[in-house]
């Protein structure tokens, strides 16, 4: 069934034709008519499905079709995110499908000043998308109405409930009408998402497209046996032999994201590092330069693995294997999103062999074993750029890093 059979607005049709969707996929499908019928809704889908458009697109035709209440009178449809890149991105879909329909549409999370979101919200809110943290705060001190929401929407729900915000999901339901409908989705499902799910939505559509493998088949993935000394000089080949992909490098700390970012500077890459210790400013350039293609790389934590949707993403590697087995599969769903096809690649060293058995059994298979024989393995370590000045830029770190931490002291 192609979009344009669906009954929505001419507004929405038109935006839908000039963003190229003309087919659902199957979580659009699947939730898109039960939630025009105002139903409550649990929906566990693979990330990369298209899980955002799957709720945007009946919500904006509900809330179309609808007795008009002024967007001055309180937030009609309140979306719940786990995350500020998160809660970005989903504003932005709703932009884009709401276009032209005169739907007004906010994005509020904290890191960066509240004066221009509250500004915001004074001129009205149909549609609000939020992270916990800045929406109740904002409620409390009375600059956010939600005695008028009539769709509640909880998306990556699983992150959420991981991050401790169970107790604020279900103080929110005491802040909205007992009346209302409920569309809750999530990546994964264990009993606690079950537990949540259940007490929060009267008698849902149970949509689940969650095949044996939960990494889509749109994303080729593997493993090659690396050590950790010798992993910078495989990820400088790999970007240098696709310089014009777009690559997302996973790593397990903050600071191995900035010593990473040193690695692949010292050999004249150029990357942008996205993690916990960047305030808010710099993680949204960092992310749009990247999205952009403006820099070609983007060094990350886990802060990213889950529901951001960046275009193009070639190339996901695991520089580190997580700490946590389901935390794979966000992280390489960052490719082959959509139609698209994508490449994953894992770097594990020795230490790591217990962390991909792990993963293995997660996923109930096998990954594929990328082999290097040991005459390639020592080509590529010698060849780096790095390799013949690389005492020079150890000790200059080395020197730089002294230096910052005697700063400190002296403070």
């Amino acid at each position: 069934m192609k979009f344009d059979k669906y009954n929505f607005a001419p507004e929405i049709k038109r935006n839908l034709e000039e963003l190229g969707f003309k087919r659902p996929t199957d979580i659009q499908y699947k939730s898109i008519p039960p939630i025009l019928k105002g139903e409550d809704v649990l929906a566990i889908a693979q990330t990369g499905t298209g899980k955002t458009a799957a709720f945007a697109l009946p919500v904006i035709q509900l809330l179309l079709s609808r007795k008009k209440v002024k967007a001055e009178d309180g937030v009609r449809c309140l979306v719940m995110v786990p995350t500020h890149e998160l809660a970005i991105q989903i504003s932005e879909v709703f932009e884009q499908l709401g276009q032209d329909t005169r739907l007004k549409i906010v994005c509020i999370y904290g890191g960066v000043e509240q004066a221009p979101q509250i500004e915001k919200l004074g001129k009205g809110a149909d549609i609000l998308i939020a992270t916990p943290g800045r929406m109740f705060d904002l409620a409390s001190q009375g600059f956010l109405k939600l005695g008028q929401v009539e769709i509640l929407i909880l998306d990556e729900a699983d992150h959420m409930l991981d991050l401790g915000f169970i107790h604020d999901i279900r103080q929110l339901t005491h802040m909205i009408p007992r009346k209302h409908q409920t569309l809750f989705f999530s990546a994964t499902i264990n009993e606690h998402i079950k537990d949540l799910a259940y007490s929060l939505v009267q008698k849902p559509i149970r949509i689940q497209l969650s095949p044996k493998d939960p990494v889509s088949k749109n994303v080729n993935h593997s493993v090659a046996f690396i050590e950790m000394d010798d992993k910078r000089f495989f990820l400088e080949r790999l970007v240098k032999e696709n310089d014009k992909s777009k690559i997302l490098v996973f790593v397990r700390t903050k600071i191995r994201a900035e010593r990473v970012c040193k690695a692949l500077e010292r050999v004249g890459i150029k990357s942008l590092t996205i993690h916990g210790n960047k305030d808010q400013g710099d993680r949204m350039e960092a992310m749009g330069q990247f999205k952009q293609g403006k820099v070609k790389v983007m060094i990350a934590t886990d802060v990213s693995a889950r529901g951001i949707d960046i275009p193009d993403v070639e190339y996901v590697v695991n520089y580190d294997l997580p700490d946590d087995a389901e935390n794979y599969v966000h992280r390489v769903g960052r490719t082959g999103r959509g139609t698209n096809k994508g490449t994953a690649l894992s770097f594990c060293s020795s230490d790591e062999k217990e962390m991909l058995e792990v993963i293995e059994k997660f996923l109930d298979k096998k990954i594929t074993i990328m082999e290097i024989d040991k005459a390639n393995y020592a080509g590529i370590v010698e060849l780096s750029d790095e390799a013949e000045h690389d005492w020079r830029s150890l000790i200059k770190e080395a020197t730089e890093l002294e230096q910052k931490a005697k700063k400190k002291k002296k403070k």
